[in-house]
C-alpha cells in the first residue's frame, strides 16, 4: 500500500510539475513576444503650423497630407495608401474579436474571461490590424480607459493609423449569444421587435441618437446592426433582433435606425451601421441557425427570394455605411449554391451591379477558418458550400465576389 501511495504522490506532483512548465512557458512565451512586438513603437511630435496643432504619425518631422485635418478625405486617404505596405493593407481587410481586460488593461495574451483569443499586441504591431469587434466587456469606466490606451499603442506604431472599434447591439434586454456577453452599462431598450412594436420610427431615431452617444463615449464607433431580415420563419431564433415580418414596417424601422445612429453625414458624432444580413438571412430552412452547419440553407417559399430584399433598399437610402451578408446559402438562386460572403451573383452582381451599392461590404463571422488557439480549433469555419477550399482559396474566393 506504501509503495502503490508513493507511486500516486510521485504522479500527481509530475502532473503538477507539467502545468508549472507550460505556464511558465506560456507566460514568458508572451511576455518576450510582446516586448518585441512593441520595442520599435515611438512617442509621435506634435506639429505646430499657422496656428494649428497636428500629430506628426509617421514621425517624419514634416506635415504630410494624410496628417493635416484639413486637406481634402480623398487626397489623404491617397496619401496614406501611398505609404503602407502590402502588409499593412492586407491587415486592414481584417476585422477579428479582441478583449480589455477587467481594469482597462491590454490584453497580452489569450484570456477567455475577455473573450480575447490572441495578444492584442500580435494582432496590432505584428498583424497590423486596426478594425476589432467588441464581445464581452469590463465596466464602461474600464473600456474607455483601454481604448484610449489601445489608441495610443496604434500611434505609436509606425504610420499611426487608429483604430475602429466595433460592436453587436449592447441596448436590448437579451441577445441570441448569452445573457451578459453583450451588455456592458448601457441604457436599457427594448429589442428591436419591440421598438417595431410601437410603429413609432420617430421613438426609433431617438433611440439611435442616445445609443450612438453612449457607444461613442466607449470609443465603438462601428455598429454591427441593424438586422434588416423579415422574420418569415416563426422557428427562427434571431426573431427578436429584427422589425418583424411586414417588409414595408421594416424598412421604415430600419431607415430610422440607421438615421438615428448615423444622421445626414458621418461625422465626429456618429456611428457607422453595419446593416445585415445582407440579402436576407431570415428564411432559414426549418428555421434553424446559420451560424451552424445543419442550418445553412436559407428557402424561398412561394418563389419570394425578392421579397427579403426590400428592407434593404430603405438602409441603401438612409446610407447605411455598411453591410454584412449573411452565412446561409441562398438555395437555387443563383449558379452555385455557396454561402453569401463567396457568392459573386449576390455580392458583385445584385448588391454593387444591380443596386448599385458602393459602402463598404464585410462578412459575418468565422468564414475562412474558424476560430482556434495555438492551431487548435475551437469552433469550425461558417464558409458554407466551400468546404473543399483551403483557407488561402476561400480568402480569394471571397474577394472575387466582391467583398471589401
Amino acid at each position: 500500500m506504501k509503495k502503490l501511495f508513493k507511486i500516486i504522490i510521485y504522479l500527481l506532483m509530475g502532473i503538477v510539475g507539467v502545468i508549472l512548465l507550460a505556464l511558465i512557458f506560456f507566460h514568458s512565451y508572451y511576455f518576450f513576444a510582446n516586448k518585441s512586438a512593441t520595442a520599435h513603437l515611438v512617442e509621435k511630435a506634435t506639429l505646430e503650423i499657422d496656428g494649428h496643432s497636428f500629430r506628426d504619425l509617421n514621425n517624419n518631422g514634416a506635415l504630410d497630407v494624410y496628417e493635416d485635418g484639413r486637406a481634402d478625405v480623398e487626397a489623404r486617404i491617397n496619401d496614406l495608401l501611398s505609404q503602407m505596405t502590402i502588409e499593412e493593407k492586407v491587415g486592414l481587410m481584417w476585422h477579428p474579436s479582441i478583449g480589455p481586460g477587467a481594469n482597462g488593461e491590454i490584453v497580452g495574451k489569450p484570456d477567455p474571461a475577455s473573450f480575447s483569443l490572441a495578444s492584442s499586441y500580435d494582432l496590432l504591431l505584428n498583424k497590423q490590424l486596426r478594425h476589432f469587434n467588441l464581445f464581452k466587456i469590463p465596466t464602461t469606466e474600464m473600456l474607455a480607459i483601454w481604448y484610449n490606451k489601445v489608441q495610443k499603442l496604434a500611434e505609436q506604431d509606425r504610420l499611426g493609423i487608429p483604430v475602429t472599434i466595433s460592436s453587436d447591439p449592447r441596448h436590448g434586454i437579451v441577445n441570441f449569444m448569452e445573457g451578459d456577453l453583450l451588455g456592458g452599462g448601457f441604457s436599457k431598450w427594448p429589442e428591436p421587435i419591440g421598438l417595431a412594436a410601437t410603429n413609432d420610427s420617430m421613438l426609433v431615431v431617438e433611440f439611435g441618437q442616445i445609443a450612438a452617444e453612449e457607444l461613442r463615449a466607449v470609443g465603438i464607433r462601428t455598429a454591427l446592426h441593424p438586422m434588416a431580415d423579415l422574420a418569415t420563419e416563426p422557428r427562427w431564433a434571431r426573431i427578436n433582433g429584427t422589425f418583424g415580418e411586414d417588409a414595408t414596417l421594416v424598412g421604415n424601422m430600419v431607415a430610422a435606425y440607421i438615421y438615428g445612429f448615423q444622421g445626414s453625414e458621418i461625422n465626429a458624432e456618429t456611428v457607422a451601421c453595419m446593416t445585415k444580413h445582407w440579402p436576407g438571412g431570415g428564411p432559414q430552412a426549418d428555421g434553424w441557425d446559420a451560424h451552424f452547419r445543419y442550418g445553412a440553407e436559407q428557402v424561398y417559399p412561394g418563389n419570394n427570394f425578392t421579397h427579403h430584399l426590400k428592407p434593404f433598399m430603405e438602409a441603401f437610402n438612409a446610407n447605411t455605411m455598411m453591410l454584412m451578408p449573411y452565412y446561409g446559402i441562398a438555395m437555387d438562386q443563383t449558379n452555385e449554391n455557396v454561402g453569401m460572403s463567396f457568392n459573386e451573383e449576390i455580392i458583385s452582381d445584385l448588391l454593387r451591379k444591380a443596386y448599385k451599392y458602393d459602402g463598404i461590404v464585410c462578412t459575418d463571422w468565422g468564414i475562412v477558418e474558424g476560430f482556434s488557439i495555438f492551431g487548435f480549433p475551437l469552433f469550425e469555419s461558417t464558409g458554407w458550400g466551400v468546404d473543399e477550399l483551403s483557407t488561402k482559396q476561400r480568402i480569394k474566393k471571397v474577394l472575387d465576389a466582391g467583398v471589401d
